[in-house]
């Protein structure tokens, strides 16, 4: 039986493994070097997102209120990079020493495709006890995702000893790597790809490693999974699949993570893993890792430089614009009657989720009807400029209808983003968005900030 959301409040979902520091440098290459027959990329961009456990942990963190990352951190430049990136999307790292130079993994990517990569560190876990801090966690832990990328971490004798205790009472999801650890005993799902399985069945595998289920997963082939009583085939979902997608990386972390929520939140594996396949998928579709990068420097390309066309009550001119240069398309929205810090957080986070961002704006009518009478001190048109003056901000478009399913039924975006105080149990628009093979996504809030608290303050 599905636990209730309030069940889980002060309960985290704990990340375990290895961080390294992600870079990809993207631009064009239309010309052959002059010194040698290799092509030449003009950087465009340079993004920078933390990868393995913390890659994982920043998926956790855009649907969970408390993620806990467990991982070895370096005190070099690299590390203090990745520790800020995983500060700023929300997640709380308790540090376990580490040897030698943070790993930093640079890809240089042109038109969409991966040309080249470079890595550098050799950071690897250090020590043989855990802090306090980390058994604390684990011990309250809603779930464990174990991210294991061979660095240590997975091997550590204070941590494997945690999980082997923990796992009697809380699911427990490893990720394995070819150069890691053997999964602890007693784990409630152990999800190897191909590759790592090595030709060997689910059952073997569960068997050689004492696990309660295991799972191969196939890529676009979905899953196999294995228990107790027997192996079950578990599909990709038609509407998660997106012609012309298809960055992997990162949706081994996405898979694990979606189990790991599934079975925190008290569903059998078999629903766990029918919820991973899709969420891989659908993270797979709508840009893999490459969507959740943060640009080390700002991106300032934008639809049209002219306010009239940044401001629209044409949803389909809107898409349109959009979809004919092959982006990620990130919608978010709500009334931003009085737009203030919080807003400015979000916004910034759902364009750095894709390629370009849309918000849908209540109408005057469509905000009188949900916040009263005295609703909204600023016009539509003055709000939408407001928003279409920010750099993150691709489009606008207003809409009067309570609900945002039509407009999103007519915009069909990647990535649907609203603010951590939902649920998306909460938002009727969340099956409009999945129908059409996207991702809910619900950022943190700011907390403190109400544009109604605002109001009524300056009223007063």
């Amino acid at each position: 039986m599905t636990c209730c959301w309030r069940c889980t409040v002060d309960r985290p979902l704990v990340i375990v493994g290895d961080s390294m520091l992600d870079v990809d440098i993207e631009g064009s290459a239309t010309r052959l070097s002059p010194e040698a027959p290799v092509p030449v990329v003009d950087t465009e961009r340079v993004w920078q997102r933390p990868g393995g456990a913390g890659l994982a942990a920043v998926l956790a963190a855009r649907a969970e209120q408390d993620v806990v990352l467990v991982t070895a951190v370096g005190d070099d430049a690299d590390g203090g990079a990745l520790t800020d990136l995983l500060a700023h999307a929300g997640v709380t790292v308790l540090a376990l020493p580490m040897s030698g130079t943070t790993v930093c993994k640079t890809r240089i990517r042109a038109a969409g495709q991966s040309m080249l990569r470079l890595d550098h560190g050799t950071g690897v876990a250090a020590g043989d006890t855990a802090p306090r801090s980390v058994a604390a966690a684990m011990e309250r832990a809603r779930a464990v995702c174990v991210a294991d990328y061979g660095r240590g971490v997975t091997a550590h004798q204070g941590i494997r000893e945690l999980l082997t205790r923990i796992a009697a009472r809380v699911p427990v999801v490893w990720d394995p790597h070819p150069r890691g650890a053997v999964p602890t005993r007693g784990c409630w799902l152990v999800a190897p790809n191909q590759d790592e399985a090595a030709g060997n069945s689910p059952e073997s595998l569960r068997r050689l490693w004492d696990a309660k289920a295991v799972c191969v997963t196939l890529g676009s082939r979905g899953a196999l999974l294995g228990t107790a009583d027997g192996s079950t085939h578990i599909a990709v979902p038609g509407s998660a699949t997106r012609v012309g997608a298809g960055d992997t990386c990162g949706a081994g972390d996405r898979f694990a993570i979606a189990a790991a929520q599934a079975l925190g939140a008290g569903e059998d594996v078999h629903t766990a893993v029918t919820a991973a396949v899709d969420a891989a998928s659908r993270f797979v579709a709508t840009g893999g890792a490459v969507a959740m990068s943060s640009a080390a420097a700002m991106d300032r390309h934008r639809l049209a430089v002219a306010e009239t066309e940044l401001i629209t009550d044409d949803v389909a001119a809107a898409r349109e614009q959009i979809r004919r240069s092959g982006r990620t398309l990130v919608a978010t929205g709500g009334c931003f009657d009085l737009l203030h810090t919080g807003h400015i957080r979000l916004l910034r986070q759902a364009r750095q989720l894709g390629d370009a961002l849309v918000v849908l704006l209540n109408s005057d009518s469509s905000v009188r009807a949900l916040k009263g009478p005295g609703r909204p001190v600023m016009a539509a048109v003055d709000r939408a400029r407001v928003l279409a003056a920010l750099a993150c901000v691709d489009a606008v478009v207003i809409f009067d209808e309570l609900s945002p399913e039509a407009a999103l039924d007519r915009l069909r975006p990647d990535i649907w983003v609203k603010g951590g105080d939902y649920t998306e149990a909460e938002l009727p628009e969340a099956g409009v968005v999945r129908r059409h093979g996207g991702e809910v996504v619900l950022l943190p809030t700011v907390a403190g900030y109400s544009s109604s608290n605002l109001i009524a303050a300056a009223r007063s």
